[in-house]
């Protein structure tokens, strides 16, 4: 009887260890090929995006490259089934000075073009991009008080930004920065409050396409700060509902 119970137990034992190995492994799957979440700890893309907010990636968006894989594994160079993004595009990036680092930003400059800040207003192609008023933005935590503008992309795409009142801030005037071959050119939406591509010591740069991770697609989960995900019993007092499954434009 004895010796059954423990065949049995082991048998459960060894069931339940090949479960947790196909959950990893279907895991890791879906991570490396579909979608990935990441959290932003900044509040560079607000008011896209906020301190709190967790989101998932599209790995397939724009194709695989090495850090489409865990630990970016050098298997391979370039990218795989590459689909070129799209300007407008919220992607995650692999910093180009230490690709350790996870960065999100917007795509503004694709290959090719040229870009420029001139007194807190960016120019693609030498053309200024049109923005609208839409009201002022008050952040929670700092206080600061920000002009919220709605921008229009030269391909027709629409999405807020955020400025500080007047335009001597550092990155309100820029020289001229050409976009090399297959790279890309990012810039947070909190634009007094973004280190990105305009700034040559925050380690962006030209972003190449291999660093680049997915495209940001929705909020599943966001919190103000107060509680993490898992923390299911603060729920109730800090998530903030009105982003829960929403969108990312």
């Amino acid at each position: 009887m004895s010796s059954r119970t423990s065949a049995r137990g082991s048998s459960g034992l060894a069931e339940t260890a090949k479960t947790i190995v196909y959950a990893i492994v279907i895991a890791l799957f879906i991570r490396t090929f579909f979608y990935e979440p990441f959290s932003i700890p900044s509040g560079s893309m607000i008011p896209t995006l906020l301190v709190g907010d967790y989101l998932f990636v599209s790995k397939f968006s724009y194709g695989y490259s090495r850090y489409s894989l865990p630990m970016g594994l050098p298997l391979f160079s370039g990218r795989v089934f590459f689909t070129s993004p799209h300007r407008g595009d919220v992607v995650v990036f692999k910093l180009p000075k230490d690709p350790s680092i996870d960065f999100i930003k917007r795509i503004v400059g694709l290959p090719g073009d040229h870009l420029q800040m001139k007194d807190g207003i960016l120019y693609v192609n030498d053309q200024p991009v049109k923005r609208e008023r839409i009201g002022v933005y008050q952040e929670p935590t700092s206080g600061a008080t920000y002009t919220e503008y709605m921008e229009t992309l030269p391909n027709g795409y629409r999405h807020p930004i955020l400025q500080l009142p007047g335009n001597n801030y550092p990155l309100d005037n820029t020289p001229v920065f050409t976009v090399p071959p297959d790279h890309y050119f990012m810039m947070g939406d909190n634009r007094d409050n973004s280190s990105d591509s305009r700034d040559p010591s925050s380690g962006v740069g030209y972003v190449p396409a291999e660093n680049l991770v997915g495209r940001a697609v929705f909020i599943f989960f966001s919190t103000n700060g107060y509680a993490r995900w898992w923390e299911f019993w603060d729920w109730p007092f800090t998530v903030r509902y009105d982003r829960l499954f929403t969108s990312i434009h």
